[in-house]
């Protein structure tokens, strides 16, 4: 498969089948997110795979929906910006920049291995850092639930064109 026909198979996946992710995929998947690039290479990164069902059911307080709680796994993606890449002008910390690109290749990756995904960013930040015991300077900026779609099938959601959001100057 190309990367345009990957990138259309990468969707929002919210009900998953309860069968197990594979380590072999999981690695593969953690090792696409580790070669992510980084400003500076600075790689400000550091993955929490939760797998326990007592480490799962604290991560679903953070993030109460029904369908939360079907995954099978999550991937926590955590940024540690203390360490991040500062831009000299205005002093911004690209930990959040950093963090999405290697969360993007850890959904594109899944996607390739016949894994669903989906971004989740509106969940209780604290209530994430305290459950998974995370130091000050480390930033849980999504959690990935992954596992094995319910249904391969889905439409691909609307999309603005290439015109309105592309200029040639």
């Amino acid at each position: 498969m190309n990367f345009l026909e990957l990138v259309k198979k990468r969707h929002s996946v919210r009900h998953y089948a309860q069968q197990v992710v594979e380590k072999e995929k999981l690695d593969y998947i953690l090792d696409c997110a580790r070669l992510a690039p980084s400003a500076v290479n600075k790689q400000p990164w550091t993955f929490i795979v939760v797998q326990s069902d007592s480490q799962k059911q604290k991560l679903a307080k953070c993030y109460p929906a029904k369908w939360f709680t079907e995954a099978p796994v999550y991937i926590v993606v955590c940024v540690n910006t203390d360490i991040a890449w500062k831009r000299q002008f205005d002093n911004k910390n690209h930990a959040d920049i950093d963090g999405a690109i290697t969360t993007e290749h850890i959904c594109l990756a899944a996607a390739e291995q016949g894994l669903g995904t989906c971004w989740v960013c509106n969940f209780d930040v604290a209530m994430c850092k305290e459950n998974l015991d995370l130091e000050a300077y480390i930033q849980p900026i999504a959690i990935i639930p992954i596992g094995y779609p319910i249904s391969k099938e889905h439409q691909l959601s609307t999309r603005k064109e290439i015109n309105e959001i592309v200029s040639y100057i």
